[in-house]
């Protein structure tokens, strides 16, 4: 059984990783489920101590700030209005139902339109969807990053 809840929890850090970038599965919180799961599952003598449950609980809560935030600290950087920010939120609820290509244009075509409607010019309102991308891809990037640190850091504790 102990092999079982090994393969599970490597499985559900892998499927964790795969969601930070994958829209709709909590690729971080997957992660530290997982990392949970195993401490409950095998007991504190062979997995984690809670040192590392915490660290984990608080890197899953800064790539959540992260996700929240990158997208609209990259338009606000290139000049988006708050006309932007709403086409953008609209752009992504819409593009849930449009599959994983909705959920990436979906926000893109928002602020663009967002931008549009409130009087901005063509240029102005391309630019500000630009810095959404960048935003979007560099919060998308840092993710990544903290999931492998998550994931790094479970299998050093449990070396160690």
């Amino acid at each position: 059984m102990e092999t079982f809840w090994w393969i599970f929890t490597l499985l559900l850090m892998l499927i964790g990783l795969a969601g930070t970038v994958l829209p709709l599965i909590p690729g971080t919180a997957l992660i530290l489920t997982a990392a949970v799961l195993h401490r409950i599952t095998l007991g504190p003598e062979q997995s984690v101590g809670w040192v590392t449950l915490a660290a984990l609980t608080v890197l899953m809560l800064l790539s959540q700030a992260l996700e929240l935030l990158s997208g609209s600290l990259g338009a606000k950087y290139f000049g988006a209005t708050r006309w932007g920010a709403i086409g953008g939120i609209l752009g992504g609820i819409i593009g849930i139902f449009f599959g994983l290509v909705g959920l990436i244009v979906g926000p893109l075509v928002g602020v663009l339109v967002g931008e549009l409607l409130g009087g901005q010019q063509i240029l102005p309102a391309t630019r500000s969807t630009w810095g959404t991308l960048v935003g979007t891809t560099a919060g998308m990037l840092g993710k990544v990053l903290i999931a492998l640190l998550m994931i790094g850091w479970f299998v050093v504790a449990l070396l160690v």
